[in-house]
């Protein structure tokens, strides 16, 4: 079996990030590829929808289960810009995701190593597979320049 191209399903996780960013969403973006192909795909849109569950890897996990027609997605890879929350590999793990690929760790709300370890927790049922790293900076360059902006445009509102 070939080797997964990570850096090539990452970038279309960052046009999704950069889709949130556009819409003053937190840049975090996300793609579900089982066997190469893309089954779903998101990027944060909790501001816009008025709803804390609308995370990228949520919005994803769920395109892709309505697109394979099940719940479980034993064969995926969930590609994140950003490490997910634990909300996110919680769902990853319920999901049956087999690995986890993603950009820059979140040191605050990380729960694939940084703060806490869901995927990987040995009494959980399932066990995912976690690949960090990949297209890093992009991923810092991103969340930096998006909060960089936020914190400008309240200095002109005050």
């Amino acid at each position: 079996m070939m080797e997964p191209n990570h850096e090539y399903f990452m970038e279309l996780a960052f046009r999704e990030a950069q889709a949130a960013f556009e819409e003053t969403e937190v840049p975090i973006g996300a793609v579900v590829v089982i066997n190469g192909q893309v089954y779903g795909r998101g990027h944060n849109r909790t501001e816009a929808l008025k709803d804390a569950t609308a995370h990228a890897e949520m919005i994803a996990i769920t395109s892709a289960t309505e697109k394979l027609g099940d719940w479980r997605l034993e064969d995926a890879v969930l590609y994140c810009t950003i490490e997910p929350c634990a909300m996110c590999a919680g769902a990853a793990v319920l999901s049956r995701i087999k690995t986890i690929v993603y950009g820059a760790k979140d040191p605050r709300f990380g729960a694939c190593g940084s703060l806490f370890d869901i995927p990987t927790d040995i009494r959980l049922n399932h066990r995912i597979e976690i690949i960090p790293g990949v297209m890093e900076q992009e991923a810092i360059d991103l969340m930096q320049l998006f909060f960089r902006q936020v914190r400008a445009n309240k200095e002109k509102i005050n």
